[in-house]
């Protein structure tokens, strides 16, 4: 359809289901990146693994730190006190005692 003065009506619906056009590809790129993101930041498979390793180098950790620092304080102790071998057994059996107290409650406590 056409005015008076020469320019065409269908224009602003063009325009319009151009703009629709743009909203609806804008939309669908939209939708894609967010789904690239969700499967960017889908935990992995190996992370259940990686948890329990962790797990396993605490215990670890815990139980070399309580005898070898338990031993290492009895050793001091008894240097200086003269008291061979007893400091270094004491401190020890309580290194290990806390030892193994720490690694309970590791194993007790709810995963997170």
């Amino acid at each position: 359809m056409s005015t008076d003065d020469g320019k065409n009506e269908e224009q602003p619906a063009r325009d319009l289901a151009g703009e629709d056009a743009r909203i609806d590809a804008l939309e669908a790129r939209l939708k894609a990146a967010r789904e690239r993101e969700e499967l960017r930041n889908k935990p992995a498979a190996g992370a259940e693994a990686d948890a329990n390793y962790r797990l396993g180098n605490r215990v670890l950790a815990e139980l070399i730190g309580g005898i070898g620092g338990g031993a290492f304080i009895g050793w001091v102790i008894d240097r200086f006190a003269g008291t061979t071998p007893w400091g270094l057994l004491v401190v020890m059996a309580l290194g290990i005692v806390v030892s193994f107290r720490n690694i309970i409650r590791i194993s007790t406590r709810r995963p997170d």
